[in-house]
């Protein structure tokens, strides 16, 4: 049945509206009805206020028997500045799904960073008439997961400075006299974290008093190399005078000067590991073996050896829980985290999908998206992974504006007028364009599994260019390809979409293909990224890059995956490079880790880790109507 034949259930409007208008036209309903719907029981959430509650991670132990529903994952081909509507295509598909086709579905997606919401590209609450809805609360504090992110990785940061203070100004003695006082009873002893450094040196002693000197200067001394700490500041705004700072410079510090910066906190470890932790065990264990910097004997230093590792978990205890929303058809939504999908991974959780994916069952769909423009798929963090989930389908969003983009079309630039070529009917510059279309399609193909092409329609596109592209997609080995209309009808505009997923998930399970062996040497395992996914002749690495592959092979991390930092807007590092590009060299700048997260990151190119506003960021049009309470502008 066609999409057409479907009438919406919102009394949508031509032409569209803005996104706050459509969003506060539709009155929530109280999430606990969405709670009841989805197969929560009143006492697997806590509410937060009327319109989201945050779900507890007891109800995956009560369904642990229970089988899987079908896994569907949205990516996205590589896109313009503006965005191509993947986050509005994944919940039209999931309106869809649920309003209309009748079938039990849950949405994965991750909470939007107040960067680009004040920024460039403005919230991730979806768009038109397929939104999470109260979309201001999800796209400014929601229920301070990332709030409490920005203080958990500042904790840290704070503790690595002041550590090195104090052990640059205290003798040995001082120092462990510090770290394990006396009581009243003249009695010390050790904090609980304390024995996990005790352990990691090889010291089978409980009590502080039975630790000869040598053991209590192990203990107590760190002895971080400044130049060797990784570990940077976070705040959640783009402000790119933070990317380069000097702390220290206090009278108080003593001359205790080193330069730093600060990161967007999306971008932190402590978000990967949020979005990566199966538990809250896990959760405390991966934040207490987070690597900062090393010794100057070259060893790691970890959050637990700085005694920080408790603490941060309690600054993460509530964020660990994905935060329920509904969309605009009143289909359930599970908000939970936002790693930057340029440095880590991109999905939301695995517990929002793993929760998603019991209470749907065998019969219903979690639809979770992934951000980056190749899904970051190539990279073994994502699932399967730590999750051990692995996707029945890809659906890959696509627009005719980024075809004709990376067919040789004008630079598409945030904040000015499009050029008319994409305005304008040229089904030749389309054509051209359609080869990132195919790259993308034959990369997620080699994972094993279907891909379904969402075509999202924009009201510039003509039928001749639409049908271009559904061609082009069909011919790479898509197993459908449709057209949508979702932002403008709801799940109404998505329903051929939502008919094809189901189609391509009727099959027997895929056999979920891994891209590398994950034991293969560091270099071994990006060179198979750049080859097998990017189409590189090559790659240089940096000296930078070469002394800390051959640092984290040393620490015995060679071991981990890989998730490549590089530019979403082209397969190669320059984002200059539309289409399908290959045969060019593939720079690695840097290589990071993210130890407690699990996994190593390669920086490709000039990558940045704090965005910039540009000269007119979305905050402009952003206000408060003072007399209704009201959120003015927010997109």
């Amino acid at each position: 049945m066609a999409a057409t034949e479907y009438k919406p259930l919102l009394p949508v409007k031509q032409p569209v509206p803005s996104d706050i208008e459509i969003a506060q036209s539709v009155e929530p309903v109280h999430i606990a009805k969405i709670a009841e719907a989805v197969g929560l029981l009143p006492d697997e959430y806590d509410l937060y206020g009327t319109h989201k509650a945050k779900v507890k991670l007891s109800v995956r132990d009560r369904l642990a028997g229970a089988p899987d529903g079908k896994y569907v994952v949205v990516a996205g081909i590589t896109p313009t500045p503006l965005g191509e509507g993947k986050s509005t295509t994944t919940i039209g598909l999931c309106q869809a799904l649920g309003a209309y086709l009748k079938k039990k579905v849950l949405t994965c997606v991750r909470q939007p960073s107040q960067g680009p919401t004040f920024g460039i590209k403005g919230g991730a609450a979806g768009g038109g008439y397929s939104q999470v809805i109260p979309m201001e609360e999800m796209n400014l504090h929601l229920t301070g997961d990332i709030h409490a992110i920005t203080a958990a990785n500042n904790l840290l940061a704070a503790a690595i400075d002041v550590r090195m203070f104090h052990e640059a100004s205290q003798s040995d003695e001082a120092l462990f006299n510090r770290l394990c006082p006396a009581d009243k009873q003249g009695k010390r002893k050790f904090a609980t974290v304390m024995l996990r450094r005790l352990a990691k040196l090889g010291i089978n002693k409980t009590d502080p008093d039975e630790l000869t000197p040598e053991e209590r200067r192990e203990f107590a001394r760190l002895d971080i190399d400044p130049a060797s700490i990784t570990w940077r500041r976070v705040i959640d705004t783009n402000d790119r005078f933070l990317r380069s700072i000097t702390v220290g410079q206090g009278t108080e510090e003593k001359g205790a000067t080193r330069s730093t910066g600060f990161d967007i906190t999306v971008s932190s470890e402590i978000m990967a590991v949020l979005a990566l932790a199966t538990d809250l065990a896990d959760m405390r264990e991966r934040l207490g073996r987070m690597v900062v910097g090393n010794d100057r004997k070259g060893r790691p230093v970890t959050a637990d050896d700085l005694g920080v590792g408790g603490a941060l978990t309690v600054l993460m205890k509530d964020a660990i829980m994905p935060t329920l929303m509904q969309t605009l058809e009143q289909t359930p939504v599970l908000v939970h985290a936002g790693p930057f999908a340029n440095i880590a991974h991109g999905n939301s959780s695995v517990v929002a999908d793993q929760i998603g994916l019991k209470l749907v069952g065998p019969e219903g769909y979690v639809v979770t998206e992934v951000g980056g423009s190749h899904a970051q798929t190539h990279a073994n963090p994502s699932p399967p992974g730590p999750s051990g989930l692995t996707p029945d389908c890809v659906v890959l969003v696509a627009t005719v504006r980024a075809l004709k983009m990376h067919g040789g079309g004008p630079p598409v630039v945030a904040g000015t007028p499009l050029h008319h070529d994409y305005t304008t009917e040229n089904v030749d510059l389309v054509s051209k364009g359609c080869c990132n279309l195919a790259r993308h399609i034959e990369n997620a193909r080699k994972y094993g599994v279907p891909v379904v092409v969402a075509i999202n329609r924009f009201a510039s596109d003509t039928d001749a260019e639409l049908q271009a592209v559904k061609e082009a997609a069909l011919a790479a080995g898509a197993s459908d390809a449709v057209i949508c209309a979702h932002h403008g009808f709801g799940g109404a505009g998505a329903v051929q979409l939502g008919e094809a997923v189901v189609e391509a998930c009727s099959g027997t399970k895929p056999e979920f293909k891994f891209l590398y062996d994950v034991d293969l040497p560091i270099k071994e395992k990006i060179e198979i990224i750049a080859r097998e996914m990017y189409h590189a002749a090559g790659v240089e690495y940096k000296p930078e890059a070469e002394a800390q592959i051959e640092k984290y092979t040393r620490m015995g991390f060679d071991k981990l995956p890989i998730c490549m930092a590089k530019t979403q807007y082209s397969f190669s590092h320059d984002a200059a490079l539309k289409g399908a590009p290959s045969g060019f060299i593939l720079p690695i700048r840097d290589v990071r880790a993210s130890v407690g997260a699990g996994f190593l990151y390669p920086l490709v190119g000039n990558m940045m880790t704090m965005p910039g506003l540009p000269t007119r960021p979305c905050f402009y049009d952003i206000d408060l109507d003072p007399v209704s309470g009201k959120v003015l502008g927010l997109s």
